[in-house]
């Protein structure tokens, strides 16, 4: 498995436990942040989502799918703006913000990968 896949399916497995923990105790996690608690159903909905994507996640690693792999980084950056900005608006609490926070960071993580193995390639081809 190629280090952007790596990168994937490590990210893939903390989504998956992300979403089993928010349809299983989704106020446990929320009480751990210090975010309302709440009986509706959306939360456990966000999880379901979390736990698919996870799912994806490792598919992708899994397949080597390096479309998906830079699509990713995209996607997870926008992840962080998006949560930013709820919490600017005064949409969501501002601790929302580190679970974008984690999202770049995994994105960043998946782009090094990408420049590296990239990196390498172009050395490998220039000695040949």
């Amino acid at each position: 498995m190629s280090r952007p896949a790596l990168t994937l399916k490590w990210f893939g497995c903390y989504l998956m436990l992300l979403g089993l923990a928010l349809m299983l105790v989704p106020n446990l996690l929320l009480g751990l942040f210090h975010v309302a608690t709440t009986s509706e159903v959306w939360i456990r909905v966000v999880g379901v989502l979390a736990f698919n994507i996870g799912v994806y996640y490792l598919a992708a690693a899994r397949s080597e799918s390096r479309p998906l792999f830079l699509a990713s980084v995209y996607t997870r950056a926008l992840v962080l703006a998006s949560f930013a900005a709820f919490a600017l608006l005064q949409l969501c609490e501002p601790i929302v913000v580190l679970f974008g926070a984690v999202d770049f960071c995994g994105g960043l993580w998946t782009l090094h990968a990408l420049r590296a193995e990239n990196s390498a390639h172009a050395i490998s081809n220039q000695s040949c």
